[in-house]
């Protein structure tokens, strides 16, 4: 079992970078396929980027290709994403999530979830 805390979140402008931080407390840190989600007010819940256990797979929705990277140390049982050149439409919670098994952008196939960060992008 893995229990995540996410960090970073805050109020920045259009344009701004930002860096969330999700620390998981519990064993075998590295066995687990991490990711980050978010949802917005009145919206379903989305795949924003996820990172496999071992090769160091990464993985982007289309809309944060090129702008998001996700990174993770095993060592500080820490995985982040790093955000760049920020969107009014990347306001949201962002949640880290879970999973010990192959990385998938699907929400449902993740067994462990952060309490969740709030992003909010102005113009």
């Amino acid at each position: 079992q893995v229990q995540l805390v996410e960090s970073g979140g805050g109020l920045v402008q259009a344009g701004d970078s930002l860096r969330l931080s999700c620390a998981a407390s519990g064993r075998a840190f590295s066995t687990y396929s991490m990711a980050w989600f978010r949802q917005a007010p009145g919206k379903a819940r989305e795949f924003v980027a996820a990172h496999s256990r071992s090769g160091g797979s990464t993985y982007y929705a289309d809309s944060v290709k090129g702008r998001f990277n996700i990174s993770r140390d095993n060592a500080k049982n820490q995985v982040y994403l790093q955000m760049n050149s920020l969107k009014l439409e990347d306001t949201a919670v962002y949640y880290c999530a879970a999973r010990q098994g192959r990385t998938t952008g699907w929400g449902k196939d993740y067994d462990y979830w952060g309490q969740g960060t709030q992003v909010t992008v102005s113009s």
